[in-house]
């Protein structure tokens, strides 16, 4: 419907400068106007003239009456008048041709924008916190993040996946000490990141016992613990550079990896930098003293920061009272770095909504410090995922894994299919795909803001608008288009209801694009997959395709058919599904 929306709104455009020589009404600002109307009785496009009331001053129905006499697109059947509006209908045979013949053409490039060309885009996201678990919290990041880079790509960008790692910080003095104290090579080798886990839950129940056991102690209900204590000395050795502390920090790292490259894995992402915290230490003595130069800096109770009251924000902590650094010190320094190194155009951060302040705050530093790229950073927040209600805590071992969910689905999938594909590699090769596949779908459904309440039932059901219904569906087009012969093109048969209902969804997917891009926003893309399923499916139906008798519909049909295909394999991969030609 974008290129129809921009046909109309250049025609309209080009009547008004000569009806209404005095008017300045561009072809864009006539495109803003063009609106779907909500009774499909209406029409299929709609231009309220009301908003065009001041500029011509002319009333709506006077402007509505002049439009309609004079506009004439062969993808138009009719133009009407109805009160102040002017209702357009499509030329079915002309439109969904043009539809077909479009996606045929472009293929795999059909509904891109192509705005990103020449433009560098750096994405920061997914950035696990090493030696911790990748659980359902991390979900969001991460398959956000992706398909916020896929669909940059789509649109012509360069684009650099970022890993932010949480490399760096006091965890790893606990982490140490618990390691010295309780564990063995061979446990760590054996068990991976799940035994790292099971050492940190430990060492903070420790901690915890010990300090309530010095607050129920102490008079003044002091707490305390040497455990904690030795955490903070074991990290200061690793700060220093103690060789055994960055060995073990090291394999530490490696081990996480490992074990956060499966779940990458099957999700298919890759990242081009696996920078973490830690890389940048040495990088922001730099932005501090550029701060301290600029008169920026500001000393408060021993802390350093830089006042935000002027902007209606708290203050901005640059170091503590020892000197030593905190998150926004180390984003400056990262931002700096990957300005240096990338030339972005854009960075975009996938973080939770938790951390808009923070994001708001240091933006502003980087603004105040002169750098002129400032307004290139973009943070995208997204809501809070419980289960059950309870909020999850690594701590306490209050997670789902990742892993284990995916796991879960995996299995419920091979058991439905194992019938049908008795084959075990290719039952196994489906199961992965389509119940990874669920629990992506069953997360970017959802506007990214929105906070969702993990269900597991909700999340592996295979009925209703989900991740399984939709690759069923691109497998049914798989499935048609295998049995098909001869040409695989639209004809001047005429078209029922369902295929224009068809040929409109399939249109509409290249503004889909747009919006999902303009919005940060995946979840548009993923309705999008919903209604063209719907629309297939109603289709499919309704419409004998194979076994039609009329050779000339036949075609037209099998080409919607091939279109539903190229477009629903193109929406998937921009939400990273898969899409197994069998279910």
């Amino acid at each position: 419907m974008l290129n129809l929306k921009k046909n109309t709104a250049s025609a309209i455009a080009a009547l008004i400068a000569e009806k209404y020589p005095a008017a300045t009404l561009s072809a864009e600002e006539i495109l803003d106007m063009l609106e779907y109307p909500p009774d499909k009785a209406m029409g299929d496009l709609a231009l309220p003239c009301f908003r065009l009331s001041k500029s011509l001053r002319r009333s709506p129905m006077e402007i509505a009456k002049t439009l309609a006499e004079g506009i004439s697109l062969p993808e138009l059947a009719s133009v009407e008048v109805q009160g102040g509006y002017l209702n357009f209908r499509v030329n079915g045979v002309a439109f969904a041709g043009r539809v077909v013949r479009e996606i045929a053409e472009k293929g795999e490039t059909y509904g891109s924008p192509m705005c990103g060309e020449g433009k560098t885009v750096v994405l920061d996201y997914s950035s696990p916190n090493v030696a911790k678990p990748f659980h359902i919290g991390h979900l969001g990041t991460t398959v956000i993040g992706h398909s916020l880079k896929l669909l940059h790509e789509f649109a012509g960008y360069k684009c650099v996946g970022i890993n932010y790692l949480g490399d760096w910080g006091t965890q790893f003095g606990k982490l140490i000490v618990a390691y010295k104290k309780w564990d063995d090579k061979a446990a760590v080798e054996e068990k991976g990141v799940d035994e790292l886990v099971a050492l940190y839950v430990r060492i903070n129940n420790e901690i915890k016992a010990e300090e309530d056991a010095s607050a129920a102690a102490s008079a003044e209900g002091v707490k305390s613990s040497p455990l904690a204590d030795a955490a903070r000395a074991e990290f200061k050795k690793l700060e220093e550079g103690n060789e055994e502390n960055i060995a073990l920090w090291k394999w530490f790292v490696a081990v996480s990896l490992e074990e956060y490259e499966k779940t990458y894995r099957q999700l298919g992402i890759t990242f081009d930098s696996y920078k973490g915290e830690s890389f940048y230490t040495d990088k922001m003595p730099a932005q501090v003293q550029r701060l301290r130069d600029s008169g920026l800096l500001k000393i408060d109770d021993g802390a350093s920061i830089v006042d935000l009251e002027p902007y209606g924000m708290p203050p901005c902590l640059i170091l503590k009272r020892d000197g030593s650094t905190l998150y926004p010190t180390r984003d400056i320094a990262a931002a700096v770095y990957r300005k240096g190194t990338y030339g972005f155009d854009k960075a975009i951060y996938v973080t939770s909504a938790a951390q808009s302040l923070h994001f708001a705050q240091w933006f502003k530093v980087v603004e105040m410090m002169g750098y002129d790229w400032y307004d290139k950073l973009v943070h995208v927040p997204y809501g809070t995922v419980s289960i059950n209600g309870a909020k999850l805590a690594t701590r306490t071992g209050n997670v789902i894994l990742l892993k284990d969910l995916f796991a879960e689905a995996i299995s419920r999938v091979y058991d439905i299919t194992k019938e049908k594909h008795p084959d075990p590699a290719e039952c196994a090769d489906i199961a992965e795909k389509v119940g990874v596949g669920a629990i992506v779908f069953y997360y970017l459904s959802n506007n990214r803001m929105r906070d969702i309440n993990f269900m597991m039932e909700d999340a592996l059901s295979f009925d209703g608008n989900t991740g399984p219904y939709v690759q069923y569906t691109y497998a049914r087009t798989c499935s048609v288009l295998e049995k098909a012969d001869g040409a695989v093109a639209m004809t001047d048969a005429a078209l029922g209801e369902r295929e224009m209902e068809l040929a409109k969804a399939l249109s509409r997917f290249p503004e889909r694009v747009e919006a999902a891009l303009a919005e940060y926003e995946p979840s548009l893309i993923t309705r999008y997959i919903l209604d063209l399923c719907a629309a297939y499916n109603g289709f499919y139906h309704d419409c004998s395709i194979l076994s039609c008798e009329d050779a000339s519909v036949k075609q037209s049909r099998i080409a919607l058919t091939a279109a539903t295909r190229r477009v629903l394999k193109t929406a998937l991969h921009l939400i990273c599904m898969q899409s197994p030609e069998k279910i």
